[in-house]
């Protein structure tokens, strides 16, 4: 009599290990996303225009790579997985960059620093989307109930809060006093080598840990062309991605603003950003806990709508702000609404990946993330013509030429931009709906661990 055939088990990655993976790619492009405009402009001089123009053309390559990487990582088929590999490369190449952008030649003045500052903010950018195409593909793949997913998605939110308070609140001090001084490019290299270990070894240990489901790779692998008209064609990717993308934006714009808000607007040191920032993201990492039961109890899409509406009136607070008490207040309103935006808006986004799936059979994740990163490469576009906005309206050019109010105009860029930005997301909010399909193996089988290192061998044990 012939015994039932037993399926191997699919091992488990613990929600821990996947989550800390996040504070390994969120440290370096948020140290370089929050200290570029005080290290290239308010140090080194480079005109806002420059600045601008440069950050144009990064966010345009940027658009055009990320659907490309994506896509690669979704075909991609190894014994090792499918985004392993891609992280695993990613790191090292991304530590490398950021310390040559923070190691400019002092030497350096004009084209050649514009040069200089393009080619290693477009390299930073690459391997950070190479590295976050791949991480965010794992999430609904690894986690495909809801609950799980919620859980880990608000684990790895803790940890890039973490990641924010070393990579924003603690570097003007490392940068500006331990390390260097307020006029000083010695601190930022030597912070961004430290930083660098850091996000190497924290990504190694995710990615080895990382468990990736054989099946989606024994699936038939997607084209390229067909695959982007299909995506491009269905509204949601439109609607939440330029909803999204207000939020998105509105943040980039606080997080590059912080220190120079700090120097101009309430006219302290630039080692007070510790205390804004700070406050802020620890509000954001306690605010995570409650921000989750109430998906749980009101669902990710009413939480969503309600997260976003006080996002906007924190930022009209933080706008009236006059000194580093009252901006502290403020910036405890700004944790409270951007906490709620960590925990929900990558659950709408993972929804639409899993409708996507259930619709056309095919997980490729990889490539629509990447392209829901189109929309985030709008970051770039943005803040810099926001900051060259800022020559014409108020006649601040560089730290050589502030011009007269330079405090209006980081009170305008911190604020009213991002003010405007996320009441549009609000209203636009209000009126998407997600869809509710759940992908198979949601409902399927349970995972166990498995003895095997490799992913070849694991499949899934019926319940």
């Amino acid at each position: 009599m012939s015994q039932p055939a037993v399926a191997p088990v699919l091992e488990r990655t613990p929600a821990w290990r996947y989550a800390a993976g996040m504070l390994g790619t969120s440290i370096p492009i948020n140290m370089i996303k929050g200290s570029m405009i005080l290290f290239y402009v308010d140090i080194l001089g480079l005109d806002v225009r420059a600045y601008g123009a440069v950050m144009v053309i990064y966010a345009v390559i940027d658009a055009l790579d990320n659907p490309l990487l994506g896509h690669l990582s979704d075909r991609t088929r190894t014994r090792f997985g499918r985004r392993r590999p891609w992280l695993l490369v990613g790191a090292p190449m991304l530590a490398a960059c950021m310390i040559a952008f923070f190691s400019t030649p002092t030497s350096l003045e004009g084209m050649g620093l514009v040069l200089w500052f393009a080619v290693f903010a477009i390299l930073c950018e690459a391997f950070d989307s190479m590295l976050n195409a791949n991480y965010g593909a794992l999430l609904p793949e690894l986690y495909p109930r809801e609950r799980d997913r919620a859980v880990a998605n608000s684990l790895r939110q803790g940890f890039q809060l973490v990641a924010l308070v070393v990579s924003l609140a603690v570097t003007p001090v490392l940068t500006t006093s331990v390390f260097g001084t307020e006029d000083s490019t010695q601190g930022f290299q030597i912070t961004a080598i430290i930083y660098g270990v850091i996000a190497l070894v924290v990504i190694a240990f995710m990615a080895l840990s990382a468990r990736e489901r054989p099946r989606y790779s024994t699936r038939e692998r997607s084209l390229l062309l067909p695959s982007v008209w299909s995506i491009v064609r269905n509204p949601l990717f439109w609607t939440v991605g330029l909803t999204g993308a207000c939020y998105g934006i509105a943040m980039a714009l606080v997080l590059s603003g912080f220190q120079l808000y700090v120097r101009y607007s309430l006219g302290l040191a630039v080692a007070n950003a510790l205390y804004l920032q700070g406050i802020a993201i620890v509000v954001s990492a306690a605010g995570l806990v409650v921000w989750t039961r109430v998906v749980a109890r009101r669902g990710a899409l009413w939480t969503w709508r309600l997260a976003f509406a006080l996002l906007a009136v924190s930022f009209a607070a933080l706008f009236l702000a006059t000194d580093l008490g009252t901006a502290i207040a403020a910036s405890v309103f700004v944790g409270v609404g951007w906490s709620g935006m960590l925990a929900t808006n990558d659950l709408i986004v993972a929804r639409v990946l899993d409708a996507d799936a259930a619709r056309n059979g095919q997980h490729r994740e990889g490539l629509f993330l990447s392209a829901f990163g189109f929309f985030g490469r709008l970051n770039g576009i943005v803040t810099g013509l926001a900051l060259t906005s800022l020559g014409v309206f108020f006649g601040y050019n560089s730290g050589d030429d502030p011009g007269a109010d330079p405090g209006l105009a980081f009170r305008v860029y911190l604020s009213a931009y991002p003010f405007v930005l996320t009441a549009i997301g609000a209203v636009a909010a209000r009126f998407i709906t997600v869809p509710v399909e759940t992908p198979p193996e949601a409902a399927g089988p349970v995972e166990t661990p498995s003895p095997g290192p490799g992913d070849e061998s694991a499949v899934e044990r019926p319940r």
